[in-house]
């Protein structure tokens, strides 16, 4: 950092802050006798608080967004002249960096074909929504309005996108929830005995969990079910990859019941796994994808739902009629800055060869902490995609009964003193939010990596013993 700061210096800022700002998951009454964490300035995989402390970033921001690391300046420079050039028209006209990021993406996304922009996530997912209930009005008499989700998986903090998330205590306080989105069985297999199904192989256990899905269609009725959306490995909900076999076996389900398949690549998109998508790890074939966070790395705000040519056709089939089009519109997904900010977050990914990078470091980073399992007795298990990865603290292996989340945020705590960010589930699942996160930039290298598990290695034998 250049030159670190006083705290003088910054003492309006930090006054404003405690007396304006309503943060993010935050409990705010400790900060009537502490300061908050302020970020100032950030490089590469590091930042830098309010008082000149430095800290390696082993979130990408928090929540797994800069993917490619801060301090970018070609990203910053290309924002600039795109403001200046144009900086906004709705989305009921084009942009340049729209249509062109928009061919880059589809270049990526082999079967998909068309991009609609918005603003969040969340937005982008609810736009799939919208699009599953219109087709339903359109072609099945209004019957296939059922969307089927899973357990554990997060899909947005908007009250629809919260009807369709399976984590409880993110949704406890909000209801009542949209009607016509019904859950189904996660695919967790490291949480099998709690089904009475440890004695199954893993490739059994991923059948199951896919059949678990095919039952819930026939028990509403499969003309009732317009489409399922998944995350293709969970984040929030534990970091958790499916069981060899889940999405071949869910393929064949969508195909057999006419379900639209909706993947939700908000945290896995844009090579947080090693591939551009999570989905492209099981050859699956989306009719919806959905993505944000990583698309421009955070330097501006885009999110995408990305959609066939098949699911696009049916909002033009008819011209005559005026309500036969998608009838949507997100303000700021007319902005440019995102679109073109993107554009070279992709570009930047492709010439240092992050995808590569994410593989290797994110090997290395499992064999690393594959290793403190076998030192900490505390660490269950250990699992992830590329540079997205979990360990979950158990009190016992075989009861595999969960270390309380006062331990996890020690944990957490411990490793932020020592100057590394890490995460952990959040006000997910009760009873169950005790897995750390790990998910680095793309740029990680083996000395980020190794001092990321050490300072895990450190705090673990503080915490536990």
């Amino acid at each position: 950092m250049d030159g670190a700061i006083k705290d003088n210096d910054i003492s309006k800022v930090v006054e404003a802050d405690k007396a304006h700002v309503w943060h993010h998951l935050t409990q705010h009454k400790p900060f009537e006798t502490v300061d908050p964490r302020i970020i100032v300035e950030g490089k590469g995989m590091r930042v830098w608080d309010q008082n000149g402390k430095e800290y390696l970033d082993a979130v990408s921001g928090g929540v797994w967004t800069v993917n490619v690391g801060y301090g970018r300046e070609s990203i910053a420079d290309v924002v600039r002249d795109q403001l200046v050039k144009l900086n906004y028209f709705s989305g009921s006209a084009g942009s340049i960096p729209g249509a062109m990021f928009s061919e880059k993406l589809i270049s990526k996304m082999p079967g998909m074909t068309r991009v609609y922009y918005t603003n969040s996530g969340s937005e982008a997912n609810e736009k799939a929504f919208k699009m599953v209930r219109q087709i339903a009005h359109k072609r099945y008499g209004g019957k296939k309005t059922k969307i089927l989700y899973r357990d554990r998986d997060y899909h947005g903090s908007t009250l629809a996108a919260m009807s369709c998330g399976g984590q409880d205590e993110r949704n406890a306080q909000y209801g009542p929830f949209a009607p016509d989105f019904v859950r189904v069985p996660h695919c967790m297999e490291y949480r099998a005995h709690e089904q009475g199904l440890a004695h199954l192989s893993s490739e059994e256990y991923g059948q199951h969990a896919a059949d678990a899905i095919e039952q819930v269609i026939l028990a509403e009725g499969a003309d009732t079910v317009g489409a399922l959306c998944l995350e293709p490995v969970t984040a929030g909900g534990g970091v958790i990859p499916p069981p060899p076999g889940y999405w071949e076996r869910v393929q064949e389900i969508c195909t057999k019941y006419n379900v639209l398949l909706h993947i939700d690549e908000v945290v896995c998109g844009v090579g947080r796994t090693g591939t551009w998508f999570g989905y492209q790890h099981y050859g699956i074939k989306p009719d919806f994808v959905t993505m944000a966070k990583g698309v421009a790395s955070g330097y501006a705000a885009i999110a995408c739902c990305v959609t066939t040519e098949h699911v696009f056709e049916m909002f033009k089939d008819n011209s005559d009629d005026p309500m036969n089009y998608f009838r949507d519109i997100s303000t700021f997904g007319g902005c440019t800055a995102g679109p073109a900010a993107a554009l070279e977050n992709m570009r930047i990914i492709e010439d240092e060869g992050l995808l590569d990078n994410t593989i290797q470091m994110g090997d290395r980073m499992l064999d690393n902490l594959r290793a403190l399992m076998e030192k900490h007795r505390v660490i269950g298990d250990v699992r992830g995609k590329g540079l997205f990865l979990g360990a979950e603290l158990v009190t016992d292996r075989t009861t595999k009964d969960p270390v309380s989340e006062k331990e996890i945020a020690a944990v957490v705590a411990d490793c932020g003193a020592q100057g590394v960010i890490i995460g952990a589930i959040n006000r997910s699942v009760p009873g169950r939010n005790n897995a750390l996160c790990f998910s680095p930039a793309l740029i990680a290298s083996a000395d980020d990596i190794d001092r990321i598990t050490d300072t895990v290695d450190k705090a673990l034998t503080k915490v536990f013993g």
